[in-house]
């Protein structure tokens, strides 16, 4: 019998050196003065940034879902990996937290150096975006586990924030006004929905246009992040919910204290076109529990601050809070 290799077994390890190489660029891209040495070690270090009094550590962790899969299919690969950082700072700054640095977790079952290194340059930009570092990660080559077309993510964000600024139920009353922040499209929420419907009842192609341009672009268009918005108007937000799956309903009430009430206008949401679309063939309800709706970030403000943070946003009043049971009433 000959000798077999790690690689007969379909592991490259010289792929996964390439791969290293072709990404440091990127990666580097992402750094402040707070990282610790370079890439390759056995972990990243980031030095805890000055200027809080008991300062707090605060972690978060997402994929992407399903979208993934339409990424795969259709081979348009660079820009999951901002979904990728989006689903884990967005949620990150919803605790008041400032994202710090970022992980990702890349599984395959062949690696393929530019499909990696593509995905890798969108988590890239997903940090520069967040203002954050991409500090480290691992990819893993595991034939037998996934096909050699498959690959799956998983992100870590890791940020800063003050204790005594966390608990934000103590700041939510009755009268704060809820601003909508848009979202760019479906983001990364609901995409298993999306594909029974458009593919498989619809019939539909990934080149099919709508709305001007192939239909896999509007799918795939990367989910907004809003770090920087939530710095330049932190002194000024009482709350935010980011709104992912489980809608409006099953966000907003988790940044809600047990006596207060959301009221929406739905007439006032501006609801993209593809949610108008998929909304044919769906109950409302359903949409609202399982989409943004357009909105993929609510800010609760006191009354005094709604100008100051619409002028400095491109959000939009979509309701308000009252006295009640802890809950969400859309109108």
């Amino acid at each position: 019998m000959s000798n077999v290799s790690y690689k007969d077994a379909g592991v490259d390890i010289d792929a996964g050196n390439a791969f290293v190489e072709a990404i440091k660029p990127a990666v580097k891209s992402t750094f402040d003065s707070n990282v610790i040495g370079g890439i390759g070690s056995f972990a990243g270090a980031y030095a805890i940034p000055g200027g809080y009094k008991e300062p707090v550590m605060l972690a978060a962790t997402d994929g992407v879902g399903t979208k993934l899969k339409l990424a795969i299919e259709s081979k348009k690969l660079d820009t999951v990996g901002i979904d990728l950082v989006a689903m884990c700072v967005n949620d990150l700054i919803c605790n008041f937290g400032t994202p710090l640095f970022f992980l990702d977790y890349y599984a395959t079952g062949k690696l393929k150096v530019e499909d990696a290194k593509a995905v890798v340059e969108g988590i890239a930009e997903g940090c520069r975006q967040s203002e954050c570092a991409l500090i480290g990660g691992e990819t893993a080559e595991m034939p037998g586990m996934y096909s050699e077309e498959d690959f799956d993510l998983a992100g870590f964000s890791v940020g800063i924030a003050e204790k005594s600024e966390m608990n934000r139920l103590e700041h939510v009353k009755d009268g704060n006004v809820l601003i909508a922040l848009p979202s760019s499209g479906i983001h990364s929420n609901g995409f298993s929905l999306v594909r029974k419907l458009l593919f498989e009842k619809l019939g539909m192609k990934f080149e099919d246009e709508f709305n001007g341009k192939p239909l896999i672009d509007t799918l795939l268009t990367p989910t907004r992040i809003y770090v920087k918005t939530f710095k330049a108007l932190k002194s000024k937000i009482n709350a935010l919910a980011h709104i992912t799956g489980g809608g409006l309903v099953e966000n907003l009430p988790r940044v809600l204290p047990d006596n207060m009430h959301a009221v929406i206008d739905t007439s006032k949401i501006k609801v993209l076109p593809i949610f108008e679309l998929i909304g044919k063939h769906v109950e409302k309800e359903e949409m609202f529990r399982t989409f943004n709706m357009g909105v993929g970030m609510v800010l609760v403000v006191n009354p005094e601050n709604v100008d100051n943070v619409l002028e400095n946003s491109d959000g939009y009043i979509i309701g308000e809070l009252k006295a009640g049971e802890k809950g969400v009433t859309l109108l």
